[in-house]
């Protein structure tokens, strides 16, 4: 048994892995009825520092658990300056990128101009979408939970869909962890399976894989929040955190299923029965 010294030193440790303590800053823009809204997604935005250069083995664990349900054509939600999704330019034949940040949509003009195979797009959801032809694949990483009617986004994305195709959904899990950096990024909400589930059937949609993932992120992730009072992510620190937590928690994952995590991971399924084109 751990005496109270053991405990806070374990605790201590997580957060210094995590984030670091609330310090003052410039306040978050909101909408006109006071709603917080996500900050402009460029270099300098938060949540890039999650999957950016500090985090290599994050970001190959995101592809690793995304690949094996990418088909040949791909629209991808939220392409930020266009990382992820490039990671699988060798085995597509139409690409379709997408943000509504505009320094983020101007940097994927720049990347892909003169490239017939990818196509960019502003797109804001929930919206019609206007895309030259339906894929078979739509990826959305950590997107959804800044949506508030989520139902209505994945209904517009199963209507650029083939039937049979896939929507893959990554978000953050369990409102227990909800924090201030949540706020600051203006996520609406965190998920469990049970509550994403919910909004992919509301939509239509068939869940074949729902599950949490990123177990000791998730802890690690808890102690920060509610025991630290992190605010926000440390690059330094995440830095460290990916080389040290990341392959553990795979390695754990690979034996078993974990009940909890700091994500949710989602593939659902449009029905081979959805209408071409319905609403």
């Amino acid at each position: 048994m751990h005496s109270p010294g053991q405990k806070r030193s374990v605790a201590g440790t997580l957060l210094k892995l995590l984030g670091s303590r609330p310090q003052a800053r410039p306040a978050v823009p909101t909408a006109g009825d006071g709603e917080v809204v996500q900050p402009a997604a460029g270099e300098g935005a938060l949540e890039n520092h999650l999957g950016g250069d500090e985090a290599r083995n994050y970001r190959k664990y995101e592809y690793d658990m995304v690949a094996p349900h990418v088909g040949r054509a791909l629209l991808e939600i939220g392409s930020g300056l266009g990382h992820f999704s490039e990671q699988f330019a060798g085995r597509l034949d139409y690409l379709v990128v997408s943000d509504n940040d505009p320094y983020c949509v101007g940097e994927l003009r720049k990347r892909y101009e003169g490239n017939d195979a990818v196509e960019v797009i502003d797109l804001e959801l929930p919206a019609e979408i206007q895309i030259r032809q339906k894929v078979d694949t739509i990826v959305m990483m950590n997107v959804l939970e800044h949506i508030k009617d989520d139902v209505q986004a994945l209904r517009d994305l199963a209507s650029v869909t083939l039937p049979g195709g896939r929507i893959v959904i990554w978000v953050p899990g369990y409102m227990q962890l909800y924090g201030d950096f949540d706020r600051k990024v203006g996520h609406v909400t965190r998920y469990t399976p049970a509550t994403l589930e919910k909004s992919v059937r509301e939509a239509g949609l068939v869940p074949e894989v729902l599950k949490p993932i990123n177990l000791l992120g998730g802890v690690a992730w808890w102690f920060a929040v509610r025991r630290g009072g992190a605010g926000y992510p440390d690059p330094r620190l995440v830095k460290i955190y990916d080389r040290t937590v990341i392959p553990v928690t795979r390695a754990i994952e690979r034996l078993v299923r974990p009940p909890f995590g700091q994500t949710v991971f989602c593939v659902a399924r449009v029905p081979e029965d959805a209408k071409d084109g319905a609403e």
